[in-house]
């Protein structure tokens, strides 16, 4: 089992714990389950514990300040304020993503996997950010189960999504199918009937779960309607969250259920400031349901700047080709990088807004495609950066496409470098899970951001739980007139 390999590295990370003082609390995200109740039991324990936990942190340390506020701060976007709490990850600037302490490669090692050396099932991310405890593969499978028996979408939900021209963008679809999904809110009724707010929780996670386990079956109708004639495709049983959601898009091949399962664990979380989760957090402040909460923030996830730039990277690449064609050189490749950002647009796929190095996120999409496809003879010739007689064979906009990542991956950095604007040139996960799903077959680039929903539901909802749990309150921040601000620096 997958689970077992990551003992020593579980062994190093419980002695790190042990010797940082700071850890210590935070001992239970890296410790390995080893009760059998469910999840729900889980948080029923984990719950009062941490709020007096967040009690005591309010009542002995509330007026410690975290930092200093400037005016470029405040005008650009709010960006690097410290101002939210967000429990299930935290991203550093050089190393990435966290998940509950556990960075992308120690997920792979740890979470059990479909099978043995595979990537980490999402049920066990779902978990780990829930609970912060790895969890045993027993307990995985149960929770796949229990999605399954969830996953049942009302037939009004369809309609409405089918009220829809069937060319509308398949992000404007999936937002509609989720708030027609918000009529069977266990968190709205329980709130019109009258519950306690340190009750909050339970129907919060009820809608949570029932959540993740539709958004599959809506995402997969959205795809079938839109680009296989509306020929729908059942779930089946037998196969886990990702295996399933690869399933009913029409894709069987186990590689490519390999890759849903990595795609939609490393596109889970990501901490709270990026727009969809803050916007889901926010949204859900004020006590709207989950449905509602998400339905914000997929709309926030739609936008070329956030999530929809998965779909822009494809499609910028494509336009590389028609304009230079097929074999182009990495002159040419510099000059059409120039006109580009000369144009006032940018280079989608490269550069992040808080990390200063390479997207672990990407790395561990290299390293799919690595493992993958050595054999297969077009990619060796694409990452041997050979010469390819492509002609007009069928995957030809495949091999392209992979062959300027590699090109792309030489020659964009030093031009955003040179530019002098960009902290951080190197590519983020945008600049390759487009091109591994085109390989794979699933070449819609408009559909890709409806993959990232999928996906960043398990991160907001998990958070939003704890919301709940912890009685976190309205969020509102203070605004300000550009007078008040020119009057203050004045002072």
């Amino acid at each position: 089992m997958v689970f077992h390999r990551g003992a020593s590295l579980l062994t190093k990370l419980r002695s790190r714990a042990v010797q940082q003082p700071g850890l210590r609390n935070s001992v239970r995200w890296f410790q390995v389950q080893t009760s059998s109740e469910d999840l729900h039991s889980q948080l029923k324990e984990l719950i009062p514990e941490q709020q007096e936990r967040l009690k005591k942190l309010r009542s002995e340390h509330g007026k410690v300040q975290l930092g200093n506020i400037t005016v470029d701060m405040v005008l650009g976007g709010m960006r690097g304020m410290t101002g939210l709490l967000w429990e299930t990850s935290l991203l550093d600037a050089e190393e990435g993503i966290r998940f509950r302490g556990l960075s992308i490669p120690e997920c792979q090692k740890l979470l059990p996997a479909a099978k043995s050396g595979g990537e980490p099932l999402p049920e066990g991310l779902l978990w780990l950010l829930l609970t912060g405890k790895v969890p045993t593969k027993e307990q995985v499978d149960s929770l796949s189960k229990e999605l399954r028996n969830r996953a049942t979408v009302p037939d009004h939900v369809y309609k409405t999504i089918d009220a829809l021209p069937v060319d509308a963008h398949p992000m404007t679809q999936f937002a509609t199918g989720v708030m027609a999904l918000q009529v069977q809110s266990e968190f709205q009724k329980a709130y019109e009937k009258g519950i306690h707010k340190s009750k909050y929780w339970e129907p919060t996670y009820e809608d949570s779960l029932s959540l993740i386990a539709q958004l599959p079956i809506v995402a997969s109708y959205i795809y079938r309607r839109m680009y296989k004639n509306g020929q729908v495709i059942p779930m089946d049983d037998s196969l886990d969250y990702g295996g399933n959601f690869a399933h009913m898009l029409g894709f069987d091949d186990p590689a490519m259920q390999e890759l849903m399962r990595l795609y939609v664990t490393i596109h889970s979380d990501h901490e709270g400031g990026n727009v969809s989760a803050h916007t889901g957090h926010l949204v859900a402040s004020a006590l709207s349901d989950p449905y509602l909460s998400f339905a914000a923030a997929l709309n926030g996830l739609a936008g070329p700047l956030h999530g929809l730039a998965n779909q822009e990277v494809l499609l910028w690449i494509k336009s590389v080709v028609e304009e230079c064609g097929e074999n182009v050189s990495k002159e040419d490749l510099k000059k059409y990088v120039w006109k580009t950002l000369n144009s006032g647009k940018v280079v989608p796929g490269y550069g992040h807004g808080v990390l200063r190095n390479t997207d672990p996120r990407y790395t561990c999409q290299r390293e799919f495609a690595l493992k993958h496809m050595p054999e297969d003879p077009l990619f060796k010739l694409v990452t041997a950066l050979a010469l390819i007689n492509i002609g007009v064979h069928s995957d030809s906009v495949i091999l392209i496409c992979l062959l300027q990542v590699s090109n792309l991956y030489e020659v964009v950095p030093p031009i955003l470098l040179e530019l002098g604007k960009v902290k951080n040139p190197w590519p983020n996960v945008d600049a390759h899970s487009g091109v591994l799903l085109n390989y794979y077959g699933l070449t819609e680039a408009r559909y890709y951001t409806v993959l990232f929903g999928v996906s960043r539901a398990i991160g907001i909802c998990a958070q939003l739980i704890w919301d709940r749990a912890l009685g976190l309150p309205l969020e509102r921040p203070k605004s300000v007139t550009m007078e008040w601000l020119e009057k203050h620096c004045k002072k």
